[in-house]
């Protein structure tokens, strides 16, 4: 539960709202609150703090937006803290599990899917194989913490034992262990789009959730393509970051 509210400074020339997002972000990051506790109802801590509840709620707006709160309507709902935003560097071609053992969390998969199925035609361009031709697809639900956070499709070659293997793990690692095919460089393509309500369901959210797609067709070392998919990311779980420099002149 959230602690003694602090007594807000008058006249210092820093909005009340602003105190009380400062309030709440300490409590947080000391490990006072925690993720999904739920704060007091809006008249108890507007109450309790001084202010107004509209004051209140420009300072939960605000920390909401930021993916700091969730707030849920209804009666049991509330404010709750949000589980904090794993960061996802695709500068390196680090797959989930590395993503997550970098964040110090423990990266967990559910299979939905493992059979050898015909390419489609996206499949197949990016494999670089005939249209129709056998693939191994193999979809996930990928979770980190509480609650999953991306639901991954790939397609591979058609790698003999591949399916009789242990797919809840690193699949990046397989490949290079098993089969001696490390992908080394990849393409990705990032797009927003929509939870379809079968994708709502495995991920846990509600059809029409915005997601982030990222399709990607990974290489091996000699060019050869390993991997081709398309991942989605919830977006208030991840934060997909890319670094860039300049390696060249500097154009104008």
């Amino acid at each position: 539960m959230v602690g003694t509210p602090p007594e807000l400074e008058r006249g210092t020339g820093v909005p009340a709202h602003v105190q009380i997002e400062r309030w709440l972000l300490e409590s947080i990051s000391s490990g006072e609150m925690e993720p999904g506790d739920r704060l007091p109802g809006e008249r108890e801590l507007a109450g309790r703090l001084g202010v107004s509840r509209m004051t209140l709620r420009q300072a939960l707006a605000t920390l909401e937006r930021d993916g700091v709160l969730v707030r849920v309507p209804g009666r049991s709902g509330g404010a709750f803290v949000a589980e904090p935003r794993i960061e996802c560097d695709l500068t390196g071609l680090a797959g989930f599990t590395e993503q997550m053992r970098r964040a110090h969390l423990r990266a967990e998969a559910r299979v939905l899917t493992a059979a050898t199925v015909p390419a489609p035609r996206a499949v197949a361009a990016g494999l670089e194989v005939e249209e129709g031709s056998p693939a191994h697809e193999v979809a996930r639900v990928r979770s980190a913490g509480l609650s999953p956070v991306a639901l991954e499709r790939s397609w591979f070659p058609p790698l003999p034992g591949f399916l009789d293997q242990d797919l809840t793990g690193s699949l990046y690692a397989l490949l290079a262990a098993r089969y001696d095919l490390e992908p080394r460089t990849a393409v990705e393509h990032l797009a927003p789009v929509i939870a379809r309500p079968a994708e709502a369901a495995e991920l846990g959210i509600a059809p029409g959730t915005p997601l982030m797609l990222i399709e990607r067709t990974a290489y091996a070392g000699d060019g050869t393509p390993v991997e081709f998919a398309r991942d989605l990311f919830r977006p208030d779980r991840v934060r997909i970051s890319v670094r860039s420099g300049v390696t060249g002149p500097r154009g104008s």
